[in-house]
């Protein structure tokens, strides 16, 4: 009992920060997109295809999470050429707001319109902390399973967009669309699914035009 109620307390404490967050990006006129999902369902790829399609209009940051390396950071620099920065974690298996508040000015947010947080990859701890962020776009894999909106409900109650990653490999794996689409609708009917694979550049420019309808409707 007494785990629980610390938990509870944290959280509460943690969801009251998030005021804050949105606060500053509110004032700077920031968008903020919070990504979450397992480990390698394809977070970091599908950044790699997205920022260069929306940062024809918009000045975007990336923020990477992890417990440990910089790989994915360089990653995102190396290819997009935005202004990254990694954090790590310590070992810790999802994001504050305080965490995501200090990241946030590390990276600087003068002079952006767009910033993409890369959570950590994990399908449960991430989902019960808000990180302050206008959108959670969360990805299921298809390697995963079409039942993962049923066996991690929170994570799809709290996404504002599902994406369903490596469509290409859909073949090898019993993974069946419509069922997919379903579960997701039966943890979150409001979410729009997108199928994606970003290998093979499909389905990457709905995702962005997407994004954009929500930036206009918050920053113009």
């Amino acid at each position: 009992m007494k785990t629980v109620t610390i938990k509870e307390d944290i959280v509460s404490r943690n969801n009251e920060r998030a005021k804050d967050v949105r606060d500053l990006t509110r004032e700077k006129g920031i968008f903020y997109v919070n990504v979450m999902s397992s480990p390698g369902a394809g977070k970091t790829t599908l950044l790699t295809r997205l920022i260069p399609l929306l940062r024809e209009r918009y000045s975007v940051g990336v923020i990477e999470a992890d417990i440990d390396s910089d790989t994915d950071a360089l990653r995102v620099e190396r290819e997009t050429g935005v202004k990254t920065i990694q954090m790590h974690t310590g070992g810790a298996c999802h994001i504050t707001c305080q965490m995501s508040e200090e990241a946030l000015l590390a990276l600087g947010v003068e002079g952006l319109d767009l910033i993409f947080l890369e959570n950590i990859g994990n399908l449960v701890c991430p989902a019960e902390f808000d990180t302050g962020a206008d959108l959670n776009l969360v990805l299921l894999s298809v390697p995963e399973g079409d039942d993962k909106p049923l066996k991690y409900p929170l994570m799809f109650e709290v996404a504002s967009a599902v994406a369903v990653t490596k469509t290409d490999v859909s073949p090898i794996f019993d993974f069946d669309r419509e069922k997919a689409r379903a579960n997701v609708a039966r943890r979150n009917p409001e979410a729009p699914v997108f199928f994606v694979s970003a290998k093979q550049n499909e389905g990457v420019g709905e995702i962005a035009a997407f994004l954009e309808e929500r930036i206009r409707g918050k920053i113009g």
